[in-house]
């Protein structure tokens, strides 16, 4: 009996990895097919800029832009990118399809690549700015995990995710993979290592009725400091 049980268990070893493999072959085609049937352009919209206007003075007064790097993840076309640069920042945009092409026409530092899958060196940036962004990603754990290797020790990520259920129904929306509640993204920021500096519920009026964003503002903690390690 101790023979097979060794022999089942080197067969698993064995075996395991391959199958391992296989399920990451359906995981990747699902997202090269069926996601990129659900990217559409970004239409810049007047309230939307404001509020990313009114947070951007906020960071750059509290915690300061100028000579930063500051990765925007799903920039649009581009909007952030430019505030971003007007405070004497180092911004980089992750994006798409039609909204690559626009801010490419723009001469603005972008790149088309999946906010969960980084090809970043770790502690790249001092800024990772990912407003309306989390609810577009199947796992946001995994992607936060990737966000905050990406940044530096000390460094700070903005989070704007829409609340779910309000009249404008976000979790209806073909690309809301991700509408959660308040406490579950904290839950999930903590569990990842983060330290949430700032909260707010952001209160928009829509044609629908009124709408609710929520808000964060949270750090790696500084090296030195209590600091998880998580890895991918």
């Amino acid at each position: 009996m101790k023979k097979i049980n060794t022999w089942l268990s080197d067969l698993s070893r064995r075996i395991a990895p391959d199958r391992s493999l296989e399920r990451y072959r359906r995981l990747d085609e699902f997202i090269a097919r069926r996601l990129r049937e659900d990217i559409y352009p970004e239409i810049p919209d007047p309230g939307h800029l404001e509020i990313t206007r009114r947070m951007i003075e906020h960071i750059a007064e509290r915690w300061g832009l100028a000579g930063r790097r500051v990765l925007d993840v799903g920039c649009g076309q581009g909007q952030a990118l430019e505030l971003f640069a007007a405070q004497g920042a180092v911004p980089t945009g992750l994006t798409f399809g039609a909204d690559f092409e626009e801010c490419q026409r723009k001469g603005l530092d972008v790149i088309e690549m999946e906010m969960s899958f980084l090809e970043f060196p770790e502690e790249t940036f001092d800024l990772i700015w990912a407003r309306h962004a989390l609810e577009h990603s199947l796992f946001p754990y995994f992607t936060l995990v990737g966000l905050y290797t990406a940044l530096k020790p000390g460094g700070l990520l903005y989070v704007e995710v829409p609340a779910s259920d309000t009249c404008a129904q976000h979790q209806r929306n073909r690309n809301h993979y991700s509408c959660l509640t308040r406490s579950s993204w904290l839950s999930l920021f903590e569990r990842t290592g983060f330290v949430v500096e700032e909260s707010h519920d952001i209160h928009v009026q829509l044609k629908c009725g009124p709408d609710v964003w929520f808000s964060f503002s949270m750090s790696r903690p500084a090296l030195g400091e209590s600091e998880k390690s998580p890895t991918l």
